[in-house]
């Protein structure tokens, strides 16, 4: 019997082409950390376009508490919803946002001084949100305040501009 030998140069060529070669062991990394990039802008975009649940804060409803537990006249902050309710001394609700219409820097109220304050150019504005120093060029923007169930519900997800404050801007219980 005679006994055949492989050809070492034909085999070696079949086990070149099963392994891997550095340059294609790179390739495979690169495009499976790309494609793992790419999964992950993906997700990422698909979670900041999600709708959010914004019950009590700022972008959403925002319950503030019983229309009795806000005496005529006072001014009351809600950091989370960036607004300032007012309750006028006819009894009415106004919610100011917080945000100077001059340049959108965050304005303080001042009790002693019964107005809010733009600390960075000096507006202020009176209780209801009318400009009474400038350069703020009109009034605070307000949002829609609703009373349901003695409760004071502010939506924060609808700013209103106005110009000036009028009488017909106040909800009464």
């Amino acid at each position: 019997m005679k006994h055949q030998q492989a050809n070492p140069s034909t085999s070696d060529k079949n086990h070149e082409g099963s392994q891997l070669s550095r340059r294609n062991f790179l390739k495979m990394g690169f495009g499976a950390l790309g494609a793992l990039a790419l999964l992950e802008v993906g997700g990422a975009s698909l979670l900041f376009m999600k709708p959010r649940s914004l019950e009590g804060e700022f972008g959403g409803l925002v319950t503030a508490g019983p229309v009795d537990s806000f005496p005529s006249g006072s001014v009351v902050e809600f950091p989370d919803g960036r607004f300032f309710l007012v309750r006028s001394s006819e009894g009415g609700f106004l919610a100011a946002y917080r945000r100077c219409t001059h340049l959108g820097c965050p304005v303080n109220w001042e009790a002693e001084q019964n107005r809010f304050f733009c600390p960075c150019h000096a507006s202020s504005f009176d209780q209801h949100g009318d400009v009474e120093n400038p350069p703020a060029p009109r009034a605070l923007d307000t949002f829609p305040v609703q009373i349901k169930d003695e409760q004071v519900i502010v939506d924060t997800s609808r700013g209103q501009s106005r110009e000036t404050f009028r009488q017909e801007q106040l909800v009464f219980a």
